[in-house]
């Protein structure tokens, strides 16, 4: 026993007290609850979809409007505002937004209107594009050149809110688990580094339309969905032209409140040059997926309308006609204008 606490003390010694060579850091679980208690508690940055300190990840399939929310999504914490019916609860603070999809031109042409008059971000906002020259000439392993220019980004401009538009160019192969894996571990480690909160958007394969949204739909997910906090993912609806929905995938800082049941449904929209995801209401994403027969949709618009001239609610129409009341009050919008 004397000889069992002597290797302990000397092993203890040897590692320092504070166990800085070791790979673990070992305390009790009170311990970690008081020091975790010392913390302030995270705020919500997109409602409940994605918190301060957090990896989210956003992911849909292509042109449903990934980056659109997602610079709206950076604009509301660049400014301290709130959009799509989600609370912002941080103060206005420094965003990066890393776009690797659209050119400088492209970017512009999109927060502009036919009177060629632009959108004004705020100061807070930054957008950041890949040096392809540098790249070119400087690039022997591209994800630790980017993880090492990502970290000096950081850090010079002292941000702590980071958008990644998107994995896919980061990594070619996503879904294959080796490089995901590797990816993620470099971001995350680089998140609880420097403590930030960090959005990473990414693509969904080629899905049945006909089923809900899950995990599976994220290319690599079974790796990208262990190493993040949180994730959401955008849905297009079969039952009404250019509406989509946004569903609660994985949370870890609260209970689901936008699953299946509970949908955001949103329609695209630029108002004073700023293109954004503009909330209509909550629905189920059934009522949204394509089925296998589609009643003839102007015959059905007809029928909405018809009540409506009746006199009958938006919400005795719903009912009767089996759809959700945001359903019916976007198809009369739609009829109206």
């Amino acid at each position: 026993m004397e000889n069992l606490t002597e290797l302990k003390n000397t092993l203890i010694k040897e590692l320092g007290s504070e166990n800085k060579n070791n790979q673990f850091i070992i305390k009790t679980a009170n311990e970690w609850i008081e020091g975790a208690k010392a913390r302030p508690k995270p705020k919500m940055l997109f409602g409940e979809l994605w918190f301060e300190n957090e990896v989210g990840i956003l992911f849909s399939d292509t042109n449903l409007g990934k980056s659109i929310i997602t610079v709206q999504i950076a604009v509301n914490i660049a400014a301290g505002s709130s959009s799509c019916g989600l609370q912002n609860e941080v103060e206005p603070q420094m965003v990066i937004y890393f776009d690797f999809e659209l050119s400088d031109k492209q970017f512009e042409n999109r927060y502009s209107n036919d009177y060629a008059e632009h959108y004004q971000f705020p100061s807070n906002f930054i957008r950041a594009e890949i040096n392809d020259e540098y790249m070119c000439n400087n690039i022997v392993d591209f994800e630790k050149e980017f993880i090492k220019s990502l970290e000096a980004t950081i850090i010079e401009n002292d941000v702590k809110v980071i958008i990644i538009d998107n994995l896919t160019y980061l990594k070619n192969e996503t879904e294959k688990a080796k490089d995901a894996l590797s990816l993620m571990k470099e971001l995350k480690a680089l998140k609880n580094k420097h403590n930030l909160s960090m959005l990473i958007l990414a693509h969904t394969p080629k899905r049945d339309s006909s089923k809900p949204l899950t995990k599976n739909d994220l290319s690599g997910s079974k790796m990208l969905i262990n190493f993040c906090d949180s994730a959401f993912a955008i849905g297009e609806s079969s039952s009404e032209k250019g509406l989509k929905y946004i569903k609660q995938i994985k949370q870890r800082n609260t209970e689901q409140r936008y699953g299946a049941e509970n949908v955001i449904l949103c329609e695209i929209e630029k108002t004073n040059s700023f293109l954004q995801f503009s909330f209509m209401d909550f629905g189920n994403e059934y009522e949204h997926l394509k089925t296998v027969e589609i009643a003839n949709k102007d015959d059905r618009n007809d029928l909405v309308l018809e009540l409506h001239n009746q006199g009958k609610s938006n919400v005795a129409i719903a009912d009767e006609l089996s759809l959700s009341e945001g359903t019916i009050r976007y198809i009369l919008k739609k009829l109206k204008s």
